[in-house]
C-alpha cells in the first residue's frame, strides 16, 4: 500500500514537472514570437507613412500649379489694388499715401454715381431676362423632337462666338436708318422707331438685348442638365393627381431646379456687374454717359487717365458690392433649404 502511494506521488511529481517545463517553453517561444513581431509592425507603420506621404505629394503636384496661378493672378493683384486704393499714383511718381481721399472723391463724383446706376439697371434687366429666356429654351429643347440637337447647338453657338463680332453685328441690326430691326418695326406700323445705340434712352436696352441673346445659350445648357436630372416619377405622380402641363411646370420643374437656378443667379450677378467689353464695343459708354458702367469707368480712370489709385478705389467698391450681393444670395439660399 505504501509502495502504491509512493508510485502515485512520483507520477504526480513527474506530471507537474512536465507541465511546468511545457509552460516555460511556451512562454519563451511566445516571447520570441512577440519580439520578432515588434519590428515587423514598426516597418509596416513606416511603409504606411511613406505611402501616405507619396499620395499627398501626388495630390499637391496637381493642386500646386492652380494655387500658384491663383496667388499670382488673383490674390496678389487684389491685395495690390487694395493698397493702391489708399494712394495717389499715376505710374510716373512714387505712390503717396492719401488715406480715404480717393473714396471721398468718388463720393462727390457724378461719373461714379452714373456708372453705378447704369450698372445696376443693366443687371436688373440682364439677369431676369437671361434666366427666363434660358429656362424657356431649356424646357422647349428638352422635348424629344427631331433635330433638337441642332437647335441646342445653334442657340449655344453665340456664346462661343467672338464678342466683338457679336457687338458689331448687333450694331448693324440696330442701325436707326437701315437696320433690320427698325425696318421691321416700320413694317408693322411704328412711324418713329427707336434710335437704339444712338439714343440716350434706348442705348442701354440695346446692350441688354444683345447680352441676353449672347448669354442665354450657355445658361440654357445648365438648365438642360438640371431638367434631365429630375426623376420622371415626379411628373408621372403629378399626372396621376390630375395636374396639367402648367401646374407640373410650377410644382415639379421649378422647385426641382432651385439649385440650378441659384447657380445661374450667382453667375449672372457677377457677370452683370463686371460687364465691360460689350459696352465698350457697342457704345463706348455713350451716347453721353447713358451706358457708362463701373468697369468702363475703372478702365478710363486707370488706363486712359493714368489715375491708378482712384481707379483702384472704384475697383475695390465694385468688388465689395459683388461680394455683399453674393454672400446675401448664399445666406438666402441656405435659409430656404432649412
Amino acid at each position: 500500500m505504501s509502495e502504491l502511494s509512493g508510485a502515485t506521488a512520483a507520477a504526480a511529481a513527474t506530471t507537474a514537472a512536465t507541465a511546468t517545463a511545457t509552460t516555460k517553453a511556451g512562454a519563451t517561444a511566445l516571447g520570441k514570437t512577440s519580439g520578432a513581431g515588434g519590428p515587423g509592425k514598426t516597418s509596416n507603420a513606416a511603409a504606411l507613412k511613406r505611402r501616405r506621404r507619396r499620395t499627398a505629394l501626388v495630390g499637391w503636384s496637381f493642386i500646386l500649379p492652380n494655387l500658384l496661378g491663383f496667388a499670382a493672378l488673383t490674390l496678389v493683384p487684389v491685395v495690390f489694388t487694395l493698397l493702391l486704393s489708399f494712394t495717389d499714383w499715376n505710374s510716373y511718381n512714387t505712390p503717396q499715401w492719401i488715406g480715404l481721399d480717393n473714396f471721398r472723391r468718388m463720393w462727390d463724383n457724378d461719373n461714379f454715381w452714373t456708372a453705378l446706376s447704369n450698372t445696376s439697371w443693366y443687371a436688373a434687366g440682364h439677369i431676369p431676362l437671361t434666366m427666363a429666356a434660358s429656362l424657356g429654351l431649356a424646357v422647349l429643347l428638352n422635348q424629344k423632337l427631331r433635330g433638337v440637337a441642332f437647335f441646342r447647338t445653334a442657340f449655344f453657338f453665340p456664346y462661343i462666338t467672338s464678342l466683338v463680332a457679336v457687338a458689331v453685328v448687333w450694331n448693324m441690326l440696330f442701325s436707326p436708318d437701315a437696320g433690320p430691326v427698325n425696318q421691321l418695326l416700320k413694317a408693322v406700323g411704328m412711324a418713329h422707331p427707336p434710335g437704339w445705340t444712338t439714343d440716350t434712352d434706348w442705348a442701354l436696352p440695346a446692350v441688354i438685348i444683345t447680352s441676353v441673346w449672347r448669354d442665354m445659350g450657355y445658361y440654357m445648357v445648365l438648365y438642360l442638365a438640371g431638367l434631365q436630372a429630375i426623376p420622371a416619377e415626379l411628373y408621372e405622380a403629378a399626372r396621376v393627381d390630375g395636374a396639367g402641363a402648367w401646374k407640373r411646370f410650377w410644382h415639379v420643374t421649378v422647385p426641382s431646379l432651385r439649385p440650378t437656378t441659384f447657380f445661374v443667379l450667382v453667375m449672372l450677378t457677377v457677370s452683370s456687374f463686371k460687364v465691360f467689353d460689350l459696352v465698350q464695343v457697342m457704345t463706348e459708354g455713350g451716347p453721353g454717359r447713358s451706358t457708362l458702367v463701373l468697369s468702363q469707368l475703372i478702365f478710363r480712370e486707370g488706363i486712359t487717365q493714368g489715375r491708378f489709385g482712384y481707379s483702384s478705389a472704384i475697383s475695390l467698391v465694385l468688388f465689395l458690392i459683388v461680394l455683399i450681393i453674393t454672400v446675401t444670395q448664399f445666406r438666402f439660399q441656405r435659409r430656404n433649404e432649412r
